[in-house]
């Protein structure tokens, strides 16, 4: 099992910045693929970005390429998305999740792919 906890989330305005947090804890973070996800309300949940174990490759929903920023730090048990340049239709709970093995696939990512999810953390953004 792989314990998942978000933090970061907040109230922002149209064209800030938010840092979001996972941090992990139980089976081997390290070797994990991990993804962050999204659902805003009344929506079915979406991806947003994913990261292979070592860091090595990062993927991007076409919403957030060139605004977000995923990345790991294994040695902390913790993935961070960074999102810049902030619009009103990021508003969402953000999901962080681990595959269920040691990859998933791409184009598209499949979110049937990860199997351990955190709570989530609201993000709303303020026009």
């Amino acid at each position: 099992q792989l314990q998942l906890v978000e933090s970061g989330g907040g109230l922002v305005q149209s064209g800030d910045s938010l840092r979001l947090s996972c941090v992990a804890s139980g089976r081997t973070f390290s070797s994990s693929p991990m993804g962050w996800f999204r659902q805003a309300a009344g929506n079915t949940r979406e991806f947003v970005a994913a990261i292979t174990w070592s860091g090595g490759s990062t993927y991007y929903a076409d919403s957030v390429k060139g605004r977000f920023i995923i990345s790991r730090d294994n040695a902390k048990n913790t993935m961070y998305l960074q999102m810049n340049s902030l619009k009103p239709e990021d508003t969402a709970v953000y999901y962080c999740a681990a595959a269920r093995g040691f990859s998933f696939r791409i184009d598209p990512v499949e979110i049937a792919d990860f199997g351990f999810w955190g709570q989530g953390t609201q993000v709303t953004v303020s026009s």
